[in-house]
């Protein structure tokens, strides 16, 4: 249902926090970290995303490509705070996935909650198991034989 097609992602995050550009810029995007499960009839996939605003999230899906965009900005402070750390990262963050034609990707429901973008995308109706109807020359009665 997902396919992941950047084989050295893992090796970019290992880089960036080891030389602590965890975040990204426009140009070239910080990976989120996600976690995706099949939940039943939907397909679930979590992304973290602490301290991000929700109005600075931005959802898209062009054919069957889903793409999450999110800014950390930076927050606001009384001009006469001195500041004694600073190491939570601020900038772009970016992720594309691929989704299979067995996911609706017309009706994914996202929800925002406690740093934690979740996204719902149910299984397409025709991915769904289904009972197919036989006829026979023989018997014009029909028979259903699941598929």
């Amino acid at each position: 249902m997902l396919m992941r097609t950047d084989p050295f992602r893992e090796f970019d995050r290992l880089a960036q926090q080891a030389l602590g550009t965890a975040a990204g810029t426009w140009s070239r995007p910080a990976a989120m970290p996600m976690d995706a499960y099949r939940h039943g009839e939907e397909f679930v996939v979590e992304f973290d995303l602490p301290g991000v605003d929700p109005s600075a999230i931005e959802l898209s899906v062009e054919r069957n490509v889903l793409t999450v965009k999110a800014e950390r900005r930076p927050t606001l402070r009384d001009e006469h705070i001195e500041m004694q750390v600073a190491e939570r990262p601020l900038g772009v963050y970016s992720r594309q996935l691929f989704l299979g034609d067995t996911l609706d990707t017309d009706h994914i429901h996202a929800d925002y909650h406690s740093g934690v973008l979740t996204l719902r995308i149910p299984v397409a109706e025709r991915a769904k198991p289904r009972t197919i109807s036989i006829s026979t020359a023989n018997d014009p009665g029909r028979r259903e034989i699941d598929a």
